[in-house]
């Protein structure tokens, strides 16, 4: 790396990332999942951004679909007493409102969506080409 010529700024100075703050909420919202669920569920589920709310009061309401393949994943994610999902909003929500700079109203819904990970519909969302 050290070797290579330095090229110019191809985004503005503010711009963190190519992916939209709705996608970078989800990972963050994904990493905690996993921080959560250690080797219980590893890389079984998705989260995808549903809903982005702006309020009045500077606030904002995320929606957040966690999806799973099988019914027994969604017991896991939501945990005794949805414990486990409760403990994933509340350490996601205060990073995602460092992101944004705004208070944030995180939601969290778990779906059971089999074969998820093929489903084509997900990579056209995503600006991909499924079948190439």
């Amino acid at each position: 790396m050290a070797r290579l010529p330095e090229g110019p700024w191809h985004y503005p100075d503010d711009q963190i990332s190519d992916l939209s703050l709705r996608d970078i909420a989800a990972e963050i919202t994904r990493e905690h999942l996993f921080r959560q669920l250690r080797a219980e569920l590893p890389y079984a589920l998705t989260v995808e951004p549903e809903t982005w709310e702006d309020f009045e009061d500077g606030s904002v309401r995320i929606g957040q679909q966690i999806f799973v393949q099988r019914e027994g994943q969604r017991s896991i994610v939501l945990g005794e007493g949805g414990q486990k999902i409760k403990a994933v909003r509340l350490a996601a929500q205060p990073e995602i409102e460092a992101l944004t700079g705004r208070k944030v109203h995180l939601f969290l819904h778990v779906k059971v969506r089999e074969n998820w990970p093929d489903d084509p519909e997900r990579y056209r969302a995503m600006g991909l080409d499924y079948d190439s």
